[in-house]
C-alpha cells in the first residue's frame, strides 16, 4: 500500500513544479521523478521475486473499472523506463541550463510536468490490462512526448517535427483501436486478453501489430522517427528512443502473450522478415547521414528489427518444436530492449553534450573534439562499441542468445528450418558489421582528426550533472556484459510468459558464465596494459604537429582530412540503388588551368517516406485547397450548407424507413 501511496502523492503533487524557479524546479522534478521510480520499481521488485500484485483503484473510465496488474512483462519494462526516464532527467538539468535565458519560467515549468507525465503514462501502460484505460495512457502518452518534441516551437522544424509525430501516432492509434474492436466484437472482450476467445485472432493481432509498430518505428512506418529525434531536446530524444519506441514492442509482447499458439508459424514469419528488413535497412540509411542526432534515429529502427528478429525467430522456434531455440530467441530479443534503452540513451546524450558545446549536430563541421571533450568521446565510444554488439559489452550478450540459438540448432531441422536460421545469422551479421562501419565513420569524423569548422573552436568538456548520468548508464551496459546471467535470469522469468514449461538449460547458462569470465579478463588486461603505457609515456615528451600535408602545405590541414561523404563513398556507390542519393556538384572544365571554387554536396533522401507519406500528404493538402472554395466568408452560403444536410440526413431517413 506505501508504494500505491507514494506513486499517487507524486501525481498529485506534480502541479507544483509551475510554482518552483530555477534549479529548484530541477530539484523538484527529481524528487517526484525519485518517487514514482522508488514507488513503482519496488513492486516491479516483488512481481519478479514470485509475488502477485493487483490494485482495484475504484476509479471508473467510461464505464469501465481501472484495475493495475503486473506481471513479469510489465516489471521488467517498470525497471527499463525507470532507469532511462531517471538519467534522462539528470542529464537534462545541465542540458536545458542555456535554454533558462531564452525560455519563459512557464515553458521550462511545463516541459517538466510533461516531462514527468510521460513518465507515469508509460508505467501506467504497461499496468492496465483492459483496453479502454490502456488506450487512454497509451494517448497520454503520445500528447506528452508531442509537447516533449515541440519544446523549441519557435523553429519550423520542430514544429513539423512534432505534428508529423502526432499525425503517425494516430493513425497507429487507428489500427491499435480496430484491433481491440475486432476482439471485442468476436471475443466478448476489450482487453488483450480477448485475443485468445476472437474468432479472428489473426486478424486481431495483425491490426494491432501494425498499430504498435507504428510506434517501435518498424520499416516501412519509420518514417517520423529521423524527424522527431533530431527537432527534440537530447534528453527527449534518448527517452524517446530508449523508452517510447520500446513501447510498441511492448504492445505486440503483451498482444502475443495471448495469441492462441496455432498461429505463431505463419505470423513469426511475418515479424522476422518485416524486422530483418527493419535492421538491415535502418544501418544502411544510417550510414548516409550527416545529421549525428538522425544518424542516431536510424540506428534506432536498426535495433528495432534485432529486438524483432529475437521474437518472431522464438515464435517460429515454437511452432518448429524447437523450445530451446525459442527459449534463447525470446531471451535474446527481451534482453535487447534493455541493452537498446542503455547504449542508446547514453549515445544520445554524448551527442546533445557535442550539441550543446558546438551548437552544431553536421558532423563535417566537427573534428578533434576528444582534445576538448575528452569524457564525452570515451562515452560516446562506449556507447557506439555497445551498439555493435561488440564484447564486452551488453549489445554482445542479447545479440549473442540469437546466434547461440541459430547456430545451435541449423542442424536439427529440414532445409527450410536452416534456410530460416541461415537468413537470420546472415542478416544480425550484416547489421552488425555494417553498424561497426557506420559508428568508425561517425567517431572519427566527430572526435579524432582536427576541426573542420569554427564550430569546435569554444567547445569544452560538458559539467559534471551531465556526465554522471551517462557514466552509470556506462557502469550498467559493462554489468550486463560481465555478469549475463544475472541479467538473463530476470529475463527469462518474462520469456516464460511465452513459453511455460521451458527454461534454458544448465549447459547454456554456463556458456553465459564464461562468457562474462573472459570479459573480466579482457577489461583487466586492457587496465593493465593502459596503465604500464602510461607509466612508459611518462619518460617520454609528447609533440603536436600538423597533420601531415601530403607535401602540400598551401590549404588549410583540416581539408587534408577525411569528410563523412568520402568515407561513406565506395559503400554509398554500391547501395546508391536503394538509398535515394541525391548528389550535386560543378564539375572541372577541360579547359580549366588554374581550379576555381567547386562544389560538391551528397544527401540522402528515404524514398518510403517519399512513397508513404509526401506524395499521399501533398495529394490531401490540393485536395483540401480545392476545397476551399466553399469558404466564401459569407453568412447566406454556411446557412445553406447547414440547410442542404439537414435535407440529405431527412432523405436517407425516409428511405431507410420505406
Amino acid at each position: 500500500m506505501t508504494n500505491q501511496l507514494v506513486l499517487l502523492g507524486s501525481m498529485v503533487l506534480s502541479p507544483l513544479l509551475f510554482l518552483l524557479r530555477g534549479q529548484m524546479r530541477y530539484w523538484g522534478a527529481m524528487v517526484l521523478h525519485l518517487a514514482a521510480i522508488v514507488a513503482s520499481s519496488g513492486i516491479a521488485l516483488s512481481v519478479f521475486n514470485g509475488h502477485n500484485w493487483a490494485l482495484d483503484t475504484g476509479i471508473y473510465l467510461l464505464g469501465v473499472p481501472i484495475r493495475l496488474e503486473m506481471d513479469a512483462l510489465g516489471a521488467f519494462y517498470v525497471m527499463v523506463i525507470n532507469l532511462t526516464m531517471l538519467t534522462g532527467s539528470w542529464y537534462s538539468g545541465g542540458y536545458l541550463k542555456p535554454y533558462e535565458a531564452t525560455k519563459t519560467a512557464l515553458e521550462l515549468s511545463l516541459h517538466r510536468f510533461v516531462y514527468f507525465w510521460l513518465h507515469l503514462a508509460m508505467l501506467i501502460v504497461v499496468m492496465v490490462p483492459q483496453g479502454t484505460p490502456f488506450l487512454f495512457a497509451w494517448e497520454l502518452m503520445t500528447l506528452a512526448a508531442f509537447v516533449l518534441v515541440a519544446f523549441e516551437w519557435e523553429k519550423p522544424e520542430s514544429v513539423h517535427a512534432a505534428v508529423n509525430y502526432l499525425v503517425q501516432m494516430h493513425v497507429g492509434f487507428i489500427f491499435i483501436l480496430i484491433g481491440f474492436l475486432l476482439i471485442q466484437q468476436q471475443g466478448g472482450t476489450f482487453s488483450f486478453s480477448g485475443i485468445a476467445q476472437t474468432k479472428m485472432p489473426v486478424q486481431a493481432f495483425l491490426m494491432l501489430f501494425v498499430g504498435f509498430a507504428f510506434k517501435a518505428g518498424f520499416m516501412p512506418l519509420h518514417t517520423w522517427l529521423p524527424h522527431a529525434h533530431p527537432a527534440a531536446p537530447s534528453h527527449v530524444s534518448g527517452v524517446m528512443s530508449g523508452v517510447i519506441i520500446k513501447m510498441g514492442i511492448y504492445g505486440i509482447l503483451r498482444s502475443l502473450i495471448y495469441l492462441p499458439k496455432e498461429h505463431w508459424m505463419s505470423l513469426g514469419t511475418v515479424v522476422l522478415i518485416v524486422s530483418i528488413i527493419s535492421g538491415v535497412m535502418g544501418v544502411i540509411y544510417a550510414i548516409m547521414q550527416h545529421d549525428i542526432k538522425k544518424l542516431l534515429a536510424y540506428h534506432s529502427i536498426e535495433n528495432i528489427g534485432i529486438i524483432g528478429i529475437g521474437i518472431g525467430l522464438g515464435m517460429i522456434g515454437y511452432a518448429l518444436g524447437h523450445p530451446v531455440l525459442a527459449s534463447l530467441a525470446f531471451a535474446g530479443g527481451i534482453l535487447h530492449i534493455l541493452n537498446h534503452s542503455l547504449f542508446k540513451s547514453l549515445l544520445f546524450y554524448s551527442a546533445g553534450s557535442v550539441y550543446q558545446q558546438t551548437h552544431t549536430r553536421y558532423v563535417e563541421k566537427l573534428g578533434g573534439l576528444i582534445k576538448k571533450m575528452p569524457y564525452s568521446a570515451f562515452l560516446f565510444l562506449l556507447g557506439a562499441l555497445a551498439i555493435c554488439g561488440l564484447p564486452p559489452f551488453n549489445g554482445f550478450i542479447s545479440e549473442f542468445l540469437i546466434y547461440y540459438g541459430s547456430f545451435t540448432h541449423i542442424g536439427a531441422g529440414d532445409m527450410n528450418e536452416a534456410l530460416i536460421l541461415l537468413g537470420v545469422i546472415l542478416s544480425l551479421a550484416l547489421i552488425g558489421g555494417l553498424a561497426i562501419f557506420c559508428f568508425t565513420k561517425v567517431f572519427s569524423i566527430v572526435f579524432l582528426g582536427s576541426s573542420r569548422s569554427d564550430s569546435t573552436e569554444h567547445a569544452h568538456e560538458v559539467t559534471l550533472g551531465m556526465l554522471l548520468p551517462q557514466f552509470l548508464i556506462g557502469v550498467v551496459i559493462l554489468a550486463i556484459g560481465l555478469f549475463p546471467g544475472f541479467f538473463v535470469y530476470y529475463v527469462e522469468k518474462v520469456s516464460q510468459l511465452y513459453l511455460p514449461d521451458t527454461s534454458l538449460p544448465v549447459a547454456y547458462l554456463n556458456t553465459l558464465s564464461y562468457i562474462g569470465t573472459a570479459s573480466g579478463i579482457f577489461i583487466l588486461l586492457f587496465v593493465v596494459l593502459a596503465l604500464l603505457r602510461n607509466l612508459q609515456q611518462r619518460r617520454v615528451e609528447v609533440a603536436f604537429g600538423p597533420t601531415w600535408g601530403c607535401g602540400y602545405t598551401g590549404a588549410d590541414p583540416a581539408r587534408h582530412q577525411y569528410t563523412a561523404t568520402s568515407f561513406a563513398d565506395n559503400f554509398v556507390q554500391l547501395a546508391e540503388p536503394i538509398l535515394g542519393v541525391e548528389t550535386h556538384y560543378t564539375p572541372f572544365a577541360e579547359t580549366e588551368i588554374f581550379p576555381k571554387t567547386h562544389h560538391f554536396d551528397r544527401h540522402q533522401h528515404d524514398p518510403l517516406e517519399e512513397i508513404l507519406v509526401d506524395k499521399p500528404g501533398m495529394a490531401l493538402l490540393h485536395y483540401l485547397r480545392l476545397s476551399a472554395v466553399f469558404q466564401s466568408g459569407k453568412l447566406q452560403h454556411y446557412l445553406w450548407y447547414g440547410l442542404v444536410f439537414l435535407i440529405v440526413v431527412g432523405i436517407m431517413s425516409l428511405l431507410n424507413l420505406l
